[in-house]
Parts: C-alpha cells; structure tokens; sequence
C-alpha cells in the first residue's frame, strides 16, 4: 500500500450518549471518498472490555460483527455500511486492549526499566493505533467514545491532542452536540452545547466545526450564540436535525457545504463528487409503498426498565430496511418479548404476524418463547427467517414437534438432555477462537456450500451471490458468532421427517442453513450465519430481500 500524508479527523461528542457522533463521522467519511479520496475510519472505546463481544447489548447496542473475527462497537456497522469498507480489528480500539498491551510489555522488560506514567505512554499506545488505521490513506475519520467532561475518556482525548499538536494542518476537531427544546419553552437552548464544549476545552482542545444535533432547525439567533461563546465561527456550525433515515445524513451536510470546509481548512483540492448510486438509492426512502404486513422480531433484548431498545438489533434493522428500499415496500417493525410468549401463549403477541424473525440470543431466558414462535411461524405458514439462535431453535423445535423427540434441547439451555440436538464440540483453532476461560466460538467470515435445487441456492443465485461449482452448488462467505453447533448425530433422522440442510461448511462438519421444502411451507429458511452484518444500503442482501418478499406474495 503506498504512503500518503494522512490527515486525521477527530469527531467527539458531547451532552448525552447516542447522540450520532458515528452517523456523523460516517457521513463526513461517505463524502470525502464519493470525491475521490481514500478514507477510513476508528473507534476509539473508553471501556475496559477487550471487544464488545461480552456485553449485554442491552449495555450498549448490538455488537457488531467484522469479517476478521472482531466483535465491535455497532458504529463499526454504520462505518461499513456507508463506506462499502471492511472494516476489521485495526478500526476499533477500547481502553481495556490498550491496558492489557501496556502491562504485558511491562511485565516483559519492554520499558527497560523506566516508569511507567500514564501519559505520555497511555495516550501515545493509543496514537500508535490511530496511526496504523490511518496508513495508506487520505483520511482518517477517529471517533472517540463517550462525551466530552467525563473522566474515563481522557487518554483518548489526550491522544487527540496531542496529536494535534504534533501536526496542526493535519488534525481537525469535530464535536458534536445536542440542542434539546423543551416542551415547556418551545425553543432550542443552546447552554449544554456552551458547556460540552467548555469540558472539551478543558482537554486541551478546540473544536474546527461543532456539529448540532436536535429535533428542530436551528434560527441565526442560537447560531451566533453558539459561535460566540463557543469560539466556532457561524461557517462552520453544521446542522444535523432529525431525519426520516441515517442515510440522507450526506445529503444534508453535502447541502451546507460541510466537506468543502473541511477540504478548505486542510487546503486540499476539491474534486468532483459521484454519489449518484446513494442518492438513487435513498430517493426512494420518499416513495415506498405502503403495506399492513407486520414483521415480528421474537427476541428478548428489547426490555431496558420500562422502555423498548432497538440497538440490540441494530444490524438486523438496517439489513430490513435496504431490502425494504430494494423492493419498494414499507413494512411494520414490531418486537416482541419470548418471555411474554411463554407468560401469555402465542395468539396475544403473534396474532397478527405476517412474517417472525427469531434472531441471535444467549442463554436460557426466553427461550421457550422462541420455539413457540417458530413453532407459531411453521403450523400457520408464517414467513419465517432464523439467524443464529434462530436456526438452533428451528432445529429444536422440528425435533420436538415433527420428529417427536419431547426433550430435545440445545446443550446450551440444558445440558442433561438426552437428546442434545445443538451441542458443544470440541475446540479445534482451524474453526474456532478462545474468547476467555473455557470458552471457544466461531468468529468471523467462514465459507459456506448451498446445495442445490434449495431455496437458499435459488435466493443466492438469483442476485448473482456466492461463485457457482460444476455441481450446481454455491460458495458463499457469511459471518458468524456463536458457541454451539447442530448434532450431525440427527442430521440424518431430521432429513427423513423434511428439513432440508441446504448449507454447510466446505467439510460438511458444520450446518450452516436450513430450510423448509416450499411444498410444505411458503418460505422457511434459517442460517447459523448473520446476514444482517454484510448487508448495507446499496448492497441489500438478498435473504432478507427474498425474505419480504415472501411476506408481500404469501
């Protein structure tokens, strides 16, 4: 890859979590590439996690999955679904990694001696990967997590610092900042923006542009407030209020000049921009045709106190909404809880069904809700699409149900069953990665030969995915993350009762995809895989396209 005089965008967020600073930092990304250059970007975590693989994604939203292996902040989605990039373990550094890299070259004499003081070295390990995610590329997009003023993000912002002081026409700063409007004074307040960015200051740093975020537009009069005692000139406060999608977010920073500026401020020359496939793309966000199809997602990281999260299926959101924009059509998302199921039956929650998706989950809280869900899904002819968790459950609920064994289980929920038709296996490194203490899973992208004459085949084939062998069976490459496997032990009995295993590894020691013949269902097809994290808008992915429409033509 040949070297070029990176320069390095730092976006920082600042009055609450969630507030878009990765919408935002992908969007500068989507239009400095759309003019030629080439971008990355890296998310700098404050947590001591290692990955986002062992949190609650109740936490901290649906961790997403890259193809290296990397269990990730979801940003890390956001970033690969604008860019079109892989993104992988260079792009994602958390506190917990830069620690644990810190004290092992400790402990092995790597500091010679010397003391080791928090700065510089924790700030300049961090630099060091900023750097490397860097190489080889015009820009550099770093979003620092957490908000400004909080204690456990310094070193990062350290780091910014630092770094702009090492290089001051090669750094820039972005903070991006929320404008409440209280209902009971009807008009935006700009004082908490005043003090994220006195907090930031504080760190060391003045931001180029602050970046305001709110549910209203805002007038010159908060404009020149903002400017004035934040010490940002009016030219470059940028407005980012509340969109129909993430993805028109380009578009409205591209109206108000946003990667001009900042070609501008780092005089660079301002290239031509190509973004008409995103535009295309997401004009027809404005056109879909509405339908009364409800599509269940049958999960149970929905609940957060008295609240619903969506983040815990983040990935799985986007995935539906690029095939809904594919096809045209605008569905009804509804969530429903497992554990609702298994207090109140299937008929209150799923009643008005027109497609279920039980996707990922761990352990055993709600689980018997998800078997009744796809047991719901396959008696009434329901679409039905299982990721992960969904296809185990799928091959339970078969074996209970249609083959007769009452007790079959997954290890995972109970171990004492004598018919474990989901099963641990024995760790082998050519399939498998330690994650801690007794603990192995599959990470990342594993290929996969769909059979053909399947469903699956048909749907691959059909949006020209996966390369075609001399047998009529496909190869494709999907993503994975999980633990436990299907028993190869009743792959057998399972076949002469009617499911079809239409995907497995290259050896044939994993299952990868099920399904249901269509002669005895309209479309049942459930993958140990998770599609959802290489879908992006303008690359839907074709299970879930064939998934809606199935719901649309059943």
């Amino acid at each position: 890859m040949s070297k070029t005089n990176t320069h390095y965008i730092f976006v920082t967020g600042g009055v609450i979590s969630g507030i878009g600073k990765g919408v935002t930092a992908a969007s500068i990304a989507l239009l400095l590439k759309s003019r030629g250059f080439k971008v990355t970007a890296i998310k700098c975590e404050t947590y001591l996690n290692i990955d986002s693989g062992t949190i609650n994604p109740i936490e901290h939203g649906d961790p997403f999955l890259c193809n290296d292996g990397l269990e990730a902040d979801m940003d890390l989605g956001t970033y690969e679904r604008f860019l079109d990039i892989e993104m992988g373990r260079k792009n994602f550094v958390t506190m917990g990694q830069i620690y644990k890299e810190i004290i092992e070259k400790e402990r092995s004499m790597g500091f010679n001696g010397k003391t080791v003081d928090a700065v510089p070295i924790i700030p300049n390990t961090i630099i060091e990967k900023i750097k490397k995610a860097g190489e080889g590329h015009d820009f550099c997009i770093v979003e620092l997590g957490g908000t400004a003023g909080e204690y456990q993000n310094i070193y990062n912002y350290e780091a910014a610092r630092m770094m702009k002081l090492e290089a001051p026409n090669n750094c820039m700063h972005i903070h991006v900042s929320y404008v409440p409007v209280p209902e009971h004074l009807g008009e935006p307040k700009t004082k908490p923006t005043q003090l994220s960015v006195r907090f930031l200051n504080m760190a060391g740093i003045q931001p180029d542009f602050a970046v305001l975020r709110s549910n209203k537009r805002m007038d010159s009069l908060r404009l020149d407030k903002v400017a004035l005692q934040c010490n940002v000139p009016t030219d470059n406060i940028i407005l980012n209020p509340d969109l129909k999608s993430i993805y028109q977010l380009p578009l409205e920073f591209l109206e108000q000049k946003f990667d001009t500026k900042i070609l501008k401020m780092f005089k660079m020359q301002l290239k031509k921009i190509n973004l008409k496939t995103w535009k295309d793309r997401i004009s027809k966000q404005n056109k879909l045709k509405k339908t009364n199809k409800n599509v269940i997602i049958a999960g149970k990281y929905i609940s957060t106190g008295e609240y619903t999260l969506t983040d815990s299926y983040n990935s799985l959101l986007h995935a539906l909404e690029h095939a809904s924009l594919h096809i045209g059509y605008k569905f009804n998302i509804k969530f429903v809880n497992t554990e609702d199921i298994e207090k109140n039956g299937t008929e209150k929650f799923l009643f008005d069904a027109d497609g279920i998706i039980v996707p990922i989950g761990w352990g055993s809280r709600g689980v018997e809700g998800k078997i009744e869900a796809i047991k719901f899904s396959r008696l009434n002819k329901i679409p039905y699409l299982g990721l992960c968790f969904g296809m185990q459950l799928a091959c339970v609920e078969f074996a209970r149900n249609v083959v007769g064994l009452k007790d079959a289980n997954t290890e995972e929920v109970n171990p004492n069953t004598d018919h474990k038709i989901i099963h641990s296996i024995p760790f082998d490194e050519k399939y498998q990665t330690i994650k801690g203490k007794n603990t192995s899973m599959r990470l990342g992208a594993f290929d996969c030969i769909v059979k053909p004459h399947t469903l699956v085949n048909e749907i691959y084939s059909k949006h020209r995915v996966g390369h075609k062998q001399e047998d009529g069976s496909l190869v494709v490459s999907e993503r994975h993350r999980h633990r436990y496997e299907f028993n190869n032990n009743y792959k057998k009995l399972l076949e002469n009762h009617g499911m079809i295993f239409s995907g497995t590894s290259p050896d044939e020691f994993f299952v990868e995809m099920i399904e249901l013949s269509q002669n005895l269902h309209p479309f049942f097809v459930a993958t140990q895989a998770h599609p959802e994290y290489k879908s992006t808008p303008t690359k839907p992915h074709p299970i879930f396209i064939e998934f809606l429409l199935a719901i649309i033509n059943n």
